[in-house]
């Protein structure tokens, strides 16, 4: 079998550089076909080959007959009162991920999806009682936060800001394709994004979070905590009993140990369930073990499925009294895009 018959039939832009460019000599063509080409796929956004257009038909007829483009398409769109924008992918064989734009004054931020569906089963996330199809591949990744910039171009005239792996499905349990997709996005010859501004949320997949330290990434990384000891967690996120807290604090500090990345608490206060001043001292507790930046404090957001409900205003005030008495750096998150079920734990492909 030759070289060009074993790659026949391959996602183009599952190829290296230096492998394009073998393919273009195994061709007979020169070598700068391959850095034109490569242009077109990850900084000119080409979604088929007949788009690039600085290449002859018969070129691009031969990647076509050894190649695919399987590129996310935009599905249904949906606009918020407070203008967030709920986009459904489209996969090349048809499956659906939801991926969000949240302006607001300082920042446009991207909130992607990891994973087609989710297999935690958290129990307040709407994607939780999604069965999981498959991992999104690192293009389909970097696709969504092309497209997201798009429209953020076109909506508000800006650039992406920031980055929030806080989408469907868990990314530490996508490791290789989200390390690849953020590559790509922070690489000169990709989107040129820095890391700093990118931010990786897990639900505490421990042993994946030490090999974030090992792997010396740049990005910040956030814990979606929810619940501040065992019991109250391993209720609402099964992923707890495999993962305690223990083992969870232990690897965050072992991650900013070896990267001094940021690290952030995120916590949805649940009526009756975590929001009592007892909880907060729970939660104090971990923040004092852990270097964590900042501790986002985040308005549940209900869905159908759950029998979980929001606080009132007054114990939402009561509890982060209590934190800013106690020194500890939180603050309040709004949820944006509630009207089109774009908001934290409500991503569940229903646009």
């Amino acid at each position: 079998m030759s070289e060009i018959q074993k790659i026949k039939s391959q996602n183009i832009r599952q190829l290296s550089f230096a492998e394009l460019q073998e393919f273009f000599l195994t061709m007979g063509e020169p070598k700068f076909r391959a850095k034109q080409v490569w242009e077109w796929l990850w900084q000119k956004h080409a979604h088929s080959f007949a788009d690039m257009t600085n290449l002859s038909k018969e070129l691009r007829q031969k990647l076509g007959d050894h190649f695919y483009l399987p590129a996310l398409r935009v599905g249904a769109t949906q606009y918020s009162s407070d203008g967030t924008v709920k986009s459904g992918f489209k996969t090349h064989e048809g499956h659906l991920c939801e991926g969000v734009l949240i302006p607001t004054e300082k920042r446009h931020t991207a909130c992607v999806s990891s994973q087609i569906g989710c297999s935690l089963n958290c129990r307040f996330c709407a994607t939780g009682y999604m069965e999981r199809k498959r991992n999104l591949d690192f293009d389909e990744i970097y696709d969504e936060v092309v497209l997201i910039n798009q429209q953020c171009e076109k909506l508000y005239g800006k650039k992406l800001s920031n980055i929030v792996f806080m989408g469907m499905g868990e990314p530490l349990l996508n490791y290789k394709n989200v390390l690849k997709a953020i590559d790509r996005i922070t690489a000169e010859d990709g989107l040129g994004m820095s890391p700093r501004r990118i931010t990786v949320s897990t639900a505490g997949v421990a042993k994946q979070i030490r090999q974030l330290g090992d792997d010396k990434v740049k990005f910040k990384l956030a814990l979606s905590l929810h619940a501040a000891n065992d019991t109250k967690r391993n209720e609402i996120m099964p992923i707890n009993e495999s993962n305690n807290l223990k083992a969870i604090i232990d690897a965050l500090n072992y991650f900013h140990k070896q990267t001094k990345n940021e690290i952030t608490l995120e916590y949805i206060l649940f009526n009756n369930f975590n929001d009592s001043l007892k909880d907060a001292d729970e939660l104090i507790k971990i923040y004092r073990q852990v270097p964590a930046d900042l501790v986002n404090i985040i308005e549940y957001n209900p869905i159908e499925f759950a029998k979980f409900e929001k606080p009132s205003e007054e114990k939402v005030a009561a509890f982060m009294a209590y934190l800013e008495k106690n020194k500890v750096n939180a603050r309040l998150r709004r949820s944006r895009g509630k009207d089109i079920d774009a908001a934290c734990g409500q991503l569940a492909n229903k646009n």
